[in-house]
């Protein structure tokens, strides 16, 4: 199957050369045709309802950019109706009862709805291998050497690069959009914290996560999230800004773009084959008129261990209302309520989401507290004022979005370690709340996929996406395929 963006879909959709209806069933047949188990649920019903109200609601006259445009949703959004499981036994019953704002938002610009997408269990991974549901494959590897997609929004990814879907949502907490992009050569984004709402997103680390989209351009990106964002008198966090259009300055030449490079980013472990695709995307930015300028962000090494005690203490007590009581999994084997918890709990919850919520309360503990999590919280604030002094002198900071390319399935999941500085470089972006995105850079001697890592000014998303589409529209990274074998019929 020809590559197709999302604009390339829209404008079929807009010209009348396809119906929303062709179009999803096209995709829905894919998906069925699919062996990546990219999908939890996929509501044919739902999706071929949607389709042909917006085409009917075009033959009326509509022409909404993304009206009649199929895309996938991961598995931790609550869509009224559908089971939300979060890619967990404990929420294997669950059907939500209401719309997440995010889904809700692209439902009225007429979106349709394929189905929910794989994802590490409660977002806790960097690989898709923690769901209940089972792995996911990357559509870059193959049968005989399955990779992993890069979590947590894994199935998202492995979607979208298989075409079973022309984009998806994803969540971010410490790096799960950008690192499945970077692992599938995908464009994925993490807004400035607050652009979406958490309304109806279940919860992982409440002052991390952020909604955002995943897809195979920036310009897709940007048309993505301006039927995302908007303000939600429901999450606290929201931030209460003006409708802004992000495509509005993707043609914005880049004379004079100020361009940080962080030595802590390119030093020991990194791949030197990543290391090099990332230096010559860097003089491509040259040649386009940028200015290239050394810098340091010398706290940087103190954001995984920040990490890793803020967000399992935030998860500890998001986590701790999967009690069995009033839904989700119950322990059918219990003498008391209080059995009835530690059953639920030790049923429900698999080995990796276990583990953070025991680092977790270990760090909320009466003792503890002060020595971890508030000290956790100080170096939080270093890290960010960090940025703040870099981009004083700079546009946006670049790098690679990951150490190394995409692995073998269970080649890192006996060391939870070796698994969490996959996030080395994409975690300090969640920590001061930046928009970041990672966007195709190549490919190395194995031919799997790289990902050039960015880093805006708080809510500089427009210039975030200018920056990165420009990068577009001078490479075609972006536009190469991944391997057909995984979806049958494909040449």
């Amino acid at each position: 199957m020809t590559l197709k963006t999302l604009t390339q879909l829209s404008s079929l959709l807009g010209s009348g050369e396809i119906s929303s209806l062709e179009l999803t069933q096209d995709y829905l047949h894919r998906i069925s045709q699919s062996d990546l188990n990219a999908f939890i649920t996929v509501d044919e019903a739902m999706a071929l309802q949607q389709a042909r109200a917006a085409d009917a609601q075009r033959a009326a006259g509509d022409n909404g950019i993304l009206l009649g445009v199929p895309v996938a949703h991961k598995d931790i959004f609550c869509i009224e109706g559908m089971k939300t499981t979060c890619g967990s036994k404990m929420l294997d019953s669950f059907v939500a009862p209401y719309t997440a704002t995010v889904i809700a938002n692209m439902n009225q610009h007429g979106l349709v709805t394929l189905g929910k997408t794989n994802m590490d269990e409660f977002a806790m991974g960097s690989s898709n291998e923690s769901s209940y549901y089972g792995n996911v494959a990357n559509p870059w590897g193959d049968s005989s050497k399955k990779l992993v997609p890069g979590g947590s929004s894994g199935g998202s990814a492995a979607a979208v690069a298989a075409q079973i879907a022309p984009a998806a949502t994803g969540t971010d907490t410490g790096g799960s959009i950008r690192q499945p992009a970077a692992f599938c050569n995908l464009t994925g984004v993490k807004p400035t914290y607050g652009r979406c709402s958490r309304y109806g997103m279940v919860a992982f680390a409440s002052s991390l996560d952020q909604a955002g989209p995943i897809a195979h351009s920036a310009e897709d990106a940007a048309l993505m999230l301006n039927s995302m964002t908007g303000f939600d008198h429901r999450d606290s966090t929201s931030l209460e800004l003006p409708a802004e259009d992000f495509s509005a300055e993707l043609d914005t030449p880049l004379q004079g773009l100020k361009i940080g490079l962080p030595d802590e980013f390119f030093g020991d472990g990194l791949d030197p084959e990543i290391a090099t695709l990332v230096e010559a995307a860097v003089k491509q930015y040259e040649a386009m008129g940028a200015v290239i300028k050394r810098v340091s962000l010398p706290n940087s090494e103190l954001a995984l261990p920040s990490y890793y005690v803020i967000a399992p203490a935030e998860a500890s007590s998001n986590l701790s209302r999967f009690d069995g009581v009033r839904y989700g999994h119950r322990s059918e084997q219990h003498d008391d309520l209080v059995e009835m918890y530690m059953r639920t709990r030790a049923e429900g919850f698999g080995a990796e989401v276990k583990r953070r919520i025991m680092i977790g309360t270990y760090a909320l503990s009466s003792g503890y507290y002060d020595a971890y999590y508030a000290q956790a919280q100080k170096l939080r604030r270093i890290i960010a004022n960090d940025f703040n002094r870099v981009f004083e002198e700079c546009d946006v900071i670049m790098g690679p979005t990951t150490p190394s390319t995409a692995f073998a399935e269970g080649g890192k999941s006996d060391d939870p370690v070796a698994m969490y500085l996959n996030d080395i470089y994409t975690i300090p972006a969640n920590l001061a709340g930046l928009p970041a995105a990672s966007i195709p850079v190549g490919f190395n001697s194995d031919n799997l996929p790289a990902g050039l890592h960015l880093m805006c000014p708080h809510l500089q998303e427009a210039r975030l996406l200018n920056i990165a589409h420009q990068f577009q529209q001078e490479t075609d990274w972006h536009l190469k395929p991944a391997p057909a074998a995984w979806v049958s019929g494909d040449e």
